[in-house]
């Protein structure tokens, strides 16, 4: 049963845990990019790194860890990221 009590927990520990999440939603998101990268990476390295340059976006202003999370997800799955929130 929860307990009446104080709440114990301070807010810099929940910040902490939201930031390890959020790194965590962000590592796999690279992780599934390199393996993207790698799987669809022609033969000859030097042209794989134009065209990985060629196709970068421009940098923008930073989204979300969910957002950029579910990019991924979707650009696996090879279809649009559905917005479940």
């Amino acid at each position: 049963m929860a307990s009446a009590g104080k709440k114990k927990t301070t807010m810099a520990k929940l910040t902490r845990e939201n930031r390890v999440r959020e790194r965590r939603v962000l590592k796999q998101a690279r992780k599934l990019a390199r393996k993207n990268a790698a799987m669809h990476a022609p033969d000859d390295p030097e042209t794989g790194a134009q065209a990985a340059a060629a196709v970068a976006p421009e940098p923008g202003p930073p989204e979300p860890a969910d957002a950029q999370a579910q990019r991924a997800v979707a650009d696996e799955a090879g279809g649009p990221a559905s917005d479940q929130g």
